[in-house]
């Protein structure tokens, strides 16, 4: 969301991630645009989109947290769905039009069986209403156009897929996953196996990696602290290391923190672990993420711009 035309507006430097509560109704992007008006934030991006009809968590990275958001798109995630058995849609959730109708003759024991199935490394078609680009347009743009293509199956995990309830129509399930899963199809595939069809009708996401919903704000919050200052806005901000908590920190000494963020690699030791982890000065400042390659070499990954 721009300033009006016409009117100057100074934004500002702010650091953080902020745990939204995404609005029913609001596209992902909308939600970080109406966030970063609040924040008066000069940069944000959000991490992993939810379709308006969908609810939940979605972490928006203020400031520098940005350079960090990629480690939370590829996190797992856990959803409370709804799918609605005996009808399929075009678009495979609530929006789209209803393209058949079957009757619903399964029981719980028979939807258990089929749930188990899901549950482990399994091969998922992206829908035709997604993000992801065919020849340099969005599938959803294609199937707006009445247009379908070929779309290549991918590899995901389910590492939990439970029934919540189940009304003899409405099938509520709790699924915990991997990155690139589309719920949407889960409900459709689940359909399929049912022998009656389905169609996602609900969408919650309940946790992105660490992150629950349980800390997530309503926009509403939002609003009503920014009336107080932006003081209080911050204070909901959590550090941008949260979004990198799965990996190992490294205490830097003042030599080490000063080469690292001029660029310069440093010897750990042939004993130390390869892999990613989080950079602190010996103040505990967070610097960045660095890499130690085989044989103890540490090099800066991604650094916090430390000198504003």
């Amino acid at each position: 969301m721009q300033a009006s035309r016409g009117k100057s507006r100074s934004y500002r430097d702010v650091d953080g991630i902020l745990l939204l509560d995404k609005p029913l109704g609001l596209s992902s992007n909308q939600a970080l645009q109406q966030v970063r008006q609040l924040y008066n934030a000069r940069k944000a991006g959000h991490c992993g989109s939810l379709d308006p009809l969908a609810t939940g968590v979605l972490p928006i990275c203020l400031g520098e947290a940005t350079k960090f958001s990629s480690y939370l798109l590829g996190a797992n995630k856990t959803y409370r769905a709804g799918c609605r058995l005996g009808q399929t849609t075009a678009s495979g959730d609530a929006e789209g039009e209803i393209l058949e109708t079957a009757p619903v003759e399964v029981d719980a024991k028979q939807i258990e069986t089929v749930l188990a199935e899901f549950v482990g490394e399994i091969d998922q078609v992206p829908p035709m209403y997604s993000a992801l680009k065919h020849q340099g347009k969005r599938l959803y743009q294609l199937a707006r156009e009445g247009k379908e293509v070929e779309r290549a199956a991918r590899r995901i995990t389910i590492y939990q897929l439970q029934m919540l309830g189940f009304d003899g129509q409405t099938l509520d399930i709790d699924v915990a996953c991997s990155k690139g899963t589309y719920i949407r199809t889960l409900a459709e595939d689940i359909g399929k196996r049912l022998g009656c069809g389905a169609h996602l009708s609900s969408l919650r996401r309940s946790s992105v990696e660490d992150f629950d919903e349980r800390d997530a704000v309503t926009m509403e919050q939002l609003e009503n602290l920014q009336a107080q200052g932006l003081d209080h806005l911050d204070f909901l901000l959590l550090p941008v290391s949260a979004a990198l908590e799965q990996f190992p920190e490294i205490l830097l000494n003042a030599a080490d923190s000063l080469d690292i963020c001029q660029g310069r690699r440093i010897e750990l030791g042939s004993t130390a672990n390869a892999g990613l982890r989080r950079l602190c000065s010996p103040e505990g400042v967070f610097l960045g993420l660095g890499e130690v390659a085989v044989g103890g070499r540490l090099s800066a990954k991604r650094l916090m711009n430390t000198a504003r």
